[in-house]
């Protein structure tokens, strides 16, 4: 959770609004919709509570009340418990909370006690991302790009995988590239020799990753990635729709997995 800042959560129902709106334009499902048929569930009176956790760098200021709001924005009964870490799991726990929300420097999970599912957000963040891409209402064939093969990156290559898409991915880095080649059987994709996708899923945390010579004329970008993978002059393309939120819609695919 290192790359998020304060910054990046301000008016964050807002953005999330917004999101949704492209989101609904671009594949003609809800943010809601494509969870609840992606994992089979729906929320119920499940109660969330949400743990500050304190240790490495610390807590990101908005971080706890940005997690209630998107608890709240799903009709679920959420709360911050009054102290952080373990005193406030105990508190959590004491409350007969149903789901916990925590998050360190290195994992964000959501852990339902109730019926012991465990989910990491960036498993989810990329298999929901992912899975928006691969709905584009505009696409004309199966063939999808992944750009970033990290541990979000990986998630959702697996998954549009598992559906049958046509992957092609890139990373700089050979290791990744070759374990997304060896264990899922993606297509390599040639810088040199240029292909063109309408659906594009980018999962690094670098801007301007995604150059013209990648996409089609309408094309659909869902990234969660900070910042910005689209270089300014093809973000303001009017032909492109863009999919870029750092917490929200990866927050909202955990819960669904555990409900």
């Amino acid at each position: 959770m290192a790359l998020l800042t304060p910054e990046d959560l301000e008016d964050l129902l807002n953005k999330l609004r917004q999101s949704n709106e492209t989101i609904k334009a671009s594949t003609g499902k809800s943010i809601t919709e494509i969870c609840e048929e992606v994992y089979g569930t729906r929320p119920a009176s499940q109660k969330v509570a949400i743990v500050p956790i304190t240790a490495g760098n610390g807590i990101i200021g908005n971080f706890s009340s940005s997690l209630l709001a998107i608890t709240e924005y799903f009709g679920l009964e959420g709360y911050i418990t009054d102290h952080p870490d373990i005193t406030g799991y105990h508190q959590a726990v004491s409350d007969g909370a149903d789901i916990l929300l925590m998050a360190d420097d290195h994992m964000f999970i959501a852990h339902n006690l109730k019926s012991r599912k465990v989910a990491a957000n960036h498993v989810c963040t990329g298999v929901i991302y992912s899975e928006i891409a691969s709905r584009f209402i505009h696409a004309g064939s199966k063939d999808v790009l992944v750009i970033g093969l990290g541990r979000v990156g990986y998630a959702g290559a697996e998954h549009l995988v598992k559906k049958g898409f046509n992957v092609y991915a890139y990373d700089p880095n050979t290791e990744f590239m070759e374990k997304a080649i060896g264990e899922l059987g993606v297509n390599a994709y040639d810088m040199n020799g240029p292909k063109q996708f309408s659906m594009v899923f980018e999962a690094t945390p670098n801007a301007n990753t995604i150059s013209e010579g990648m996409i089609a004329e309408r094309c659909l970008v869902s990234t969660p990635g900070i910042p910005c993978a689209l270089p300014p002059e093809l973000a303001e393309n009017g032909d492109i729709d863009l999919v870029m939120e750092p917490l929200v819609i990866g927050a909202a695919a955990m819960l669904y997995s555990v409900f």
